[in-house]
Formats: C-alpha cells, sequence, structure tokens
C-alpha cells in the first residue's frame, strides 16, 4: 500500500479531491481487508482510527512545514523519513507509517526509546556518534527556524550535543550504545515527560 501520486487531484476542487482520496481508501478496504485487519491486529489503532490516517498519509516533508512555517523542516523529514521506513527500500507505505505512528503515539517506554535510538542512529550500525546526534540536532534547530526567541546561537546544536553526549557516552568510548542512550533518557525528567505528550492524540 504504498503512497499515490495524487498530482489530478491537486487540481480538482476540495469536493472532488476529498471524493478521489475516499475512493482510494474505499478501494485499499476492499481490495485488501486482511491487509487492514492485519495492521490493526499488529498496531495499537482501531479500524476506524486507521482509515483516518490512512486519508491523512501524506508528504513528511510537507506535515513539518506546516507545523514549522518559518524554518527548513527538509532535513529532519528526510530523517524521520528513514526512521519510519524500516525495512530501509527507500519508500514509506502506509504500513512502515503506522506500525511507527503506533510505537510513538502507543507504545511503552521502552519501544519510544529504542524508536528515538533508531532516528539518532543515521548508519544503523547500532551506535550513535556525536556526529550523527549533531546531524539530528542541527536539523532539528534548522525546522525550529531563525524566528524563535530567543534566537538561537550558531553554535547552539553542538553546545547541546557536547552536554547531552558526555552524559549519554557512560564508558566514555566515543559512542552510545542502545543501553547508555535507553538509561540516560529514563534518568532525564524532561525527555520521560515529553514522551507522555503525544499518547492518545488521535
Amino acid at each position: 500500500m504504498k503512497l499515490l501520486p495524487c498530482s489530478a487531484a491537486k487540481t480538482t476542487s476540495p469536493v472532488t479531491q476529498n471524493t478521489v482520496e475516499d475512493e482510494m481508501e474505499m478501494a485499499t478496504v476492499r481490495h485488501r481487508p486482511e491487509a487492514l485487519e492485519l495492521l490493526e491486529a499488529q498496531s495499537k489503532f482501531t479500524k476506524k482510527e486507521l482509515q483516518i490516517l490512512y486519508r491523512g498519509f501524506k508528504n513528511f516533508k510537507e506535515i513539518y512545514s506546516q507545523f514549522f512555517p518559518q524554518g527548513d523542516s527538509t532535513t529532519y523529514a528526510h530523517f524521520l523519513f528513514n526512521a519510519f521506513d524500516t525495512d530501509h527500500n527507500g519508500s514509506v507505505s502506509f504500513e512502515d507509517f503506522v506500525m511507527g505512528l503506533s510505537i510513538l503515539l502507543r507504545g511503552t517506554v521502552q519501544e519510544k526509546l529504542n524508536w528515538a535510538f533508531n532516528l539518532y542512529d543515521i548508519n544503523k550500525d547500532g551506535y550513535i556518534t556525536k556526529e550523527e546526534m549533531l546531524d539530528i540536532m542541527k536539523a532539528i534547530y534548522d525546522m525550529m527556524g531563525k524566528c524563535t526567541y530567543p534566537v538561537l546561537k550558531e553554535d547552539a546544536p553542538r553546545q547541546h550535543v557536547e552536554t547531552f553526549f558526555q552524559k549519554m557516552d557512560k564508558n566514555k568510548d566515543g559512542v552510545v550504545t542502545i543501553d547508555e542512550f535507553i538509561e540516560s533518557c529514563q534518568k532525564d525528567e524532561n525527555i520521560m515527560r515529553s514522551m507522555q505528550l503525544f499518547e492518545n492524540v488521535i
């Protein structure tokens, strides 16, 4: 169930566009009911919620640029795309999207931290380097934009990473393992609080 290009829908009226999306959704449900039932069983979403998610399944960059209009979300969207692309085939299927959201919105703390580790582990070698963490942090700062208050200094991402990385790298070997990452995050009250923010938003 890949995301289909909707170039034709863009030129039509909103009513027609909704009709096209509804038809796509119904076709998906009709032709692959077993896929929908499987997703319902594997994720923490109901069938109705899955239909709503399917309707909202769109390009990551567009979604993030709407949330952060003052910034450039391109790089962060790329990293996020890679984290959702669990089989690393260069595309995010609806199934990938749902399973990622299921963890982020309704997963256990352990599942969420595993997912976050995967986001930071850009080359998927099982370790987070300072450079990987800096790449993600720079992307987040770029996405937030220059209009944040107070205005962030150019070296803010590097300072942030230096402090955080030193805390996480317990054995000082220059890389953060998943165990070090999880242990450090679980001891950080701000991180643990932020992990609960999006529970049951759908």
